[in-house]
């Protein structure tokens, strides 16, 4: 019999909630999935995309990552050691560069209160045009892993990422 990792069950909970938010409350849609196992260093990588059911576009990301390291930790039960890494990151086009990125740094710091600030990513498709369309890649950082224990949490933290969509959303809304 297979008995579940802390990864596949964090994993399961993660989907149970979100795609709910997508098939019955009708919410966000989901976008992108990622379930990949990387043979080649055994880690494990479980990621949904999603963006608001009326919303403009801008995505959130939930990612799972777990190690080797990670399993044989599990495994072994060294206590403490076991768990999930957690990747919360958004996607955002913007324009006026450098007032958006200081108006999404005020407010997600503001809204997950870490110890670490989120970082911001820029990039642009070069040759697109005189006036380029940027992209923001944000993410909100933890410093620790995850694991049952924190099963209960993942549904508010979920739930924080959507209204971190809506902060996101107004702000794009107020541009256009």
């Amino acid at each position: 019999m297979f008995d579940p990792t802390i990864f596949d069950n964090l994993k399961v909970a993660v989907e149970n909630y979100v795609y709910d938010m997508d098939n019955l409350d009708a919410r966000v849609v989901i976008t992108h999935r990622i379930d990949r196992l990387e043979m080649a260093v055994m880690a494990r990588v479980f990621a949904l995309q999603f963006t608001l059911a009326e919303g403009s576009g801008i995505t959130a990301e939930i990612r799972l990552e777990s190690s080797l390291k990670d399993l044989a930790a599990e495994i072994l039960e060294q206590d403490g050691a076991a768990g999930c890494a957690v990747r919360l990151r958004f996607y955002m086009p913007v324009d006026e560069v450098e007032s958006a990125c200081a108006y999404v740094e005020q407010q997600l710091t503001e809204l997950w209160q870490t110890d670490m600030p989120p970082t911001q990513m820029i990039s642009y498709l070069y040759g697109e045009g005189a006036v380029p369309s940027y992209q923001n890649e944000i993410e909100v950082h933890f410093n620790r892993k995850i694991n049952e224990e924190q099963m209960e949490d993942l549904p508010g933290l979920i739930e924080h990422m959507v209204q971190t969509l809506e902060t996101l959303e107004a702000f794009a809304g107020e541009l256009a």
